[in-house]
């Protein structure tokens, strides 16, 4: 089963010395996308997103022998430190990894939000709602080959946006693996390629399928540009050092050696960190604050929106460290004083100012943007207590959004030249197209 060759549709003919001294050619020309330029990677590039991956989580299991591959590409690598934008959540972060650029560029802020053409709350899973190119459609273009896989498929159709599946593209997710075609996913066969049945989408194995079918693909399609996003299941389920844990990134250690052998470019990243956001009792730490802002103002003056919302909400609730609050008759100041004096939070900002310094699409926010943690970094925001279902709840609530989530690993197979001192995750194509150095 393994070793079924994968299929593709027939590449576009390019045919003739002619282009192939054109392709060499092309080859030299850097890629501008979204004002950025990115010379063509020296190795096939894979870029990893684990998400929810708080750095401790590989740095305990090195320290524990679980992952020595990691270790090993470390040591003739890099192993730094980088931010997440904020909100430090899935789709904001993975459409800014792929278009090299922060939400104010590219549209993304959420998972939900208010249409702002409608005034209806609704997902921003679309690829309508992308304002900017990905970097994989720009390299396409110029003749390169793009192979993406995802955990969910929410990011799918946003992170394949403008892909031509003509035999030089595949893009699927391992939640959907099993319903692949080559018009609208570049393969016919996603799991016969992986040899593992499509798994349950609160699993571990969601994410072990995307390593497993990065590994296939880069043997037997050799993409140019290669981008692997998993699923924060574990790591919301998981705290670093725990057997859950430590049990997931031993797998994806065997992986990551896999591709580092096949001679790649790696470079990994994360979406956003994740810490424990609940009291000492177990109970999640939450500030509902539609409730809080009912009642001083009364119903239907103020709508809370929780940018975390989506379908996959039984590992967290719907239960972030982020929101923004739109008025509908009290004054934004008179809204932000009552935020501020709840407790637990680390920021209340109105539109103007919050969008600047979060690097956010003012037309797409609130008119007040609201950050929590507090000092133990454990407050999540809810909009009112009976709207939150948390009955998937088995575990202590351990979730994202915030500043204390904003904080990711930036490690690669190769060491850097002329990197930025301060790294982002939206930084990882850049490195590792322009600033790697070759072993």
């Amino acid at each position: 089963m393994l070793n079924r060759p994968l299929t593709l549709p027939s590449p576009p003919q390019r045919g003739g010395e002619r282009n192939e001294n054109q392709e060499t050619e092309t080859r030299m020309t850097p890629i501008t996308v979204n004002g950025r330029s990115y010379n063509w990677p020296t190795a096939p590039l894979v870029v990893i997103c684990c998400d929810g991956s708080e750095p401790a989580y590989m740095e305990i299991a090195m320290e524990q022998g679980l992952m020595p591959n990691l270790r090993a590409i470390i040591a003739k690598g890099e192993n730094r430190r980088g931010l997440s934008v904020i909100p430090s959540f899935t789709n904001p972060n993975n459409l800014s990894i792929v278009t090299g650029r922060p939400p104010a560029v590219h549209g993304i802020c959420g998972n939900y939000l208010i249409d702002p053409a409608t005034g209806q709350e609704t997902m921003m899973n679309d690829p309508k709602w992308l304002r900017a190119p990905t970097i994989f459609e720009a390299f396409q273009k110029a003749g390169a080959k793009i192979a993406m896989v995802t955990a969910k498929d929410k990011l799918r159709l946003l992170l394949g946006k403008g892909l031509v599946f003509d035999g030089t593209a595949v893009a699927f997710s391992s939640e959907k693996a099993d319903k692949v075609t080559l018009k609208d996913n570049g393969i016919a066969d996603a799991c016969s390629l992986v040899g593992m049945p499509v798994p349950d989408v609160y699993s571990a194995e969601l994410s072990e399928f995307v390593f497993a079918a990065g590994v296939r693909l880069l043997r037997q399609m050799k993409p140019d540009l290669m981008y692997l996003s998993t699923t924060d299941y574990v790591q919301h389920k998981y705290a670093p050092g725990s057997e859950g844990a430590n049990r997931f990134y031993a797998m994806m250690d065997k992986y990551l050696g896999q591709l580092d052998a096949e001679g790649a470019i790696i470079v990994i990243v994360a979406d956003h960190g994740m810490k424990d956001k609940h009291l000492a009792n177990g109970e999640p730490d939450v500030l509902y604050l539609q409730d809080v802002l009912d009642a001083k103002f009364g119903a239907g003056k103020t709508k809370v929106i929780l940018p975390i919302t989506d379908p996959y909400v039984v590992h967290h609730g719907a239960l972030g460290s982020f929101a923004t609050v739109y008025a509908y008759g009290p004054e934004v100041k008179e809204i932000m004083a009552v935020i501020v004096a709840q407790g637990g939070i680390d920021a209340v900002l109105d539109k103007a100012e919050g969008c600047a310094r979060y690097e956010l699409p003012e037309d797409r926010m609130g008119d007040v943007i609201v950050v929590s943690g507090g000092p133990r970094g454990s407050r999540v925001l809810g909009t009112s207590r009976d709207k939150h279902d948390l009955s998937g709840l088995n575990e202590p609530l351990r979730s994202h959004g915030g500043l204390t989530e904003q904080e990711i690993p930036v490690i690669a197979n190769r060491k850097f030249k002329d990197a930025p001192a301060t790294l982002r995750n939206f930084d990882a194509f850049a490195l590792g197209c322009n600033h790697i150095v070759e072993n």
